[in-house]
């Protein structure tokens, strides 16, 4: 009972959900633990995954946030009796007694971290595969490789392109990193054709998290003569019903590719990629594309982010220094920076970043990076400089915002209710309405409504979001692998001529279903940041 109690204070504050406590107090039960401080520890540990890390550091417990709630007025256990209770809990790997260990206790350089077992032992597959592909290096021809690259990246010195492309050759495992617009994508499909000139009838992989990720990595790959289907993670490694992490491919029946590239990694959780490693096969290249700067999965683990700050492996490769030595020891151009000796010693660990912006520049660019700093003041002076690319508007003033939700929604509706899937598409990309929160008075909850309301008005029709018509902006929220659409898609209900169709665009052909067929999809006039990324519209408003 005290220890049921002493959760519920924190769960009565908004610390802790009903979930935090329900499991943690399973926990002691199957695992004959009542210490108050343990229990609290646990549930901690649950809240943490729950809200994105892998474990919780127990120095700074009371490090939380909730509004209009006093934290240091909780009963907060004293942190040596919470150390000291882990150190002998059965619940504890390590521990004496106890057949059911659902915990870790880890000592660090930085203090005590507790874990869940589950995703302690995901990061040490990880850390284990990086270790154990890091000693050697695949085989390729030096010749071949430079004159490919020469090719492949014409520009002068330094090109970061050119390097993350030769380390993806020359290593077995490589990152590569930059933000929007810095030629991710160009850079995959130029290290797919150097890898194929190395070996011809290589078989590659490209994968995405999402379906929606994967169709564009297709479509953008395809843009450069490359005839390669795109899939995403579940699919590559073989999804079997009734499981969410447990697939087909794994240690034991490895992937059958000897080249394997995903796209969008920062939306990929540590669980994933755990398995991911565990399938690809000691010989074959693994190439991890994506921003690290960019919000992470909406599991467990910021893993494209750990990789990226990993310490620097040492001196640079001799061998990567024969093929690319002019852009290592390039200076500055005005084009490109220079790298930094962090930047160079992270060559040895198989990871470069993309700077130079290729997509847009000026003033967006420049928001970008003060987005990227913190740098507010910065960010608000762009915002309200009259540039042509950026606009700000107070709470007030929502004019132009509805302008823009409604002059879209209504050339969807207009493709959609001529039957014209490919055109309401195409017009569901021109704008998004995007919120950095799901709940709250700037939540996509209530901006969703009130774009459907101004949508409403202006075209006269009732849009219930419970029942299908032309026009209706589609999310998906579930893998489905039966209707072939996955969590993050975006579509479009077309008429037909037998009702409606909902209709998903794709690098070929555009999946087509009814829309009764979708078992976890949502109307969608506004979205989240983080359910956005990995896309491309021509314009945004951001709440």
């Amino acid at each position: 009972m005290a220890a049921r109690d002493g959760l519920a204070a924190f769960n009565d504050a908004g610390v802790l959900e009903a979930a935090d406590v329900h499991v943690a107090l399973r926990l002691g039960r199957l695992g004959g633990e009542s210490d108050p401080a343990v229990l609290l520890a646990a549930a901690l540990a649950v809240r943490a995954v729950r809200l994105g890390s892998v474990c919780v550091d127990l120095e700074r417990l009371r490090e939380v946030y909730v509004e209009d709630v006093d934290i240091d007025a909780l009963p907060w256990p004293a942190y040596d009796d919470v150390v000291a209770g882990l150190r002998v809990s059965p619940l504890v790997v390590g521990s004496s007694a106890g057949a059911l260990r659902p915990l870790r206790l880890v000592d660090t350089d930085e203090g005590l971290l507790l874990y869940l077992e589950r995703y302690f032992r995901q990061e040490q597959t990880i850390r284990q595969f990086l270790d154990s592909r890091s000693g050697s290096s695949p085989p390729y021809d030096t010749s071949e490789l430079g004159a490919g690259l020469a090719t492949a990246f014409p520009a002068a010195a330094p090109d970061r392109q050119r390097v993350a492309a030769a380390l993806a050759v020359t290593r077995w495992t490589s990152v590569v990193t930059g933000g929007p617009g810095t030629g991710k994508t160009h850079t995959i499909a130029r290290i797919v054709l150097l890898l194929q000139a190395q070996a011809p009838g290589l078989r590659v992989a490209l994968a995405a998290p999402t379906g929606k990720a994967a169709a564009r990595l297709e479509e953008e790959v395809g843009a450069s003569g490359l005839d390669l289907r795109a899939m995403t993670l579940h699919r590559l490694l073989g999804w079997l019903p009734g499981s969410s992490s447990r697939f087909r491919h794994d240690a034991t029946n490895r992937l059958p590719y000897d080249v394997v590239v995903v796209d969008e990694c920062s939306m990929v959780s540590l669980t994933m990629m755990a398995r991911l490693m565990e399938a690809v096969r000691p010989d074959a290249r693994l190439v991890l594309v994506g921003d690290a700067d960019q919000l992470a999965s909406i599991d467990a683990g910021a893993v494209l982010a750990d990789l990226v700050a990993r310490p620097g492996g040492g001196s640079v490769d001799p061998a990567l220094a024969r093929v690319v030595g002019a852009d290592l020891a390039a200076v500055d151009d005005p084009l490109e920076a220079r790298l930094s000796p962090g930047e160079l010693a992270g060559l040895g660990n198989g990871m470069v970043r993309l700077s130079r912006g290729r997509r847009f520049g000026g003033a967006i660019a420049s928001l970008a990076v003060a987005i990227r700093n913190g740098d507010a003041d910065e960010a608000m002076a762009l915002l309200t400089s009259g540039a042509d690319e950026l606009s700000f508007h107070a709470p007030g003033d929502m004019s132009e915002l509805q302008e823009d939700v409604i002059a879209t929604s209504l050339a969807v509706m207009s493709a959609a209710e001529a039957g014209d899937a490919d055109g309401a598409l195409a017009a569901l990309e021109e704008h998004r309405l995007l919120c950095a929160h799901r709940h709250g008075p700037f939540g996509v909850a209530e901006w969703d409504r009130r774009a459907r309301e101004w949508v409403q008005a202006a075209t006269g029709q009732r849009l219930d979001p419970w029942t299908w018509y032309p026009g209706q902006p589609l999310l998906v929220t579930a893998n489905d692998y039966d209707a072939k659409v996955y969590n993050g898609d975006t579509g479009v209900v077309v008429a037909s001529r037998d009702g409606v169709v909902a209709v998903f665009g794709r690098a070929g052909e555009p999946v087509r279903l009814h829309p009764s067929r979708l078992a976890a999809v949502q109307t969608v006039y506004a979205m989240t940041i983080h359910r956005s990324q990995g896309s491309q519209y021509r314009r945004v408003s951001v709440v």
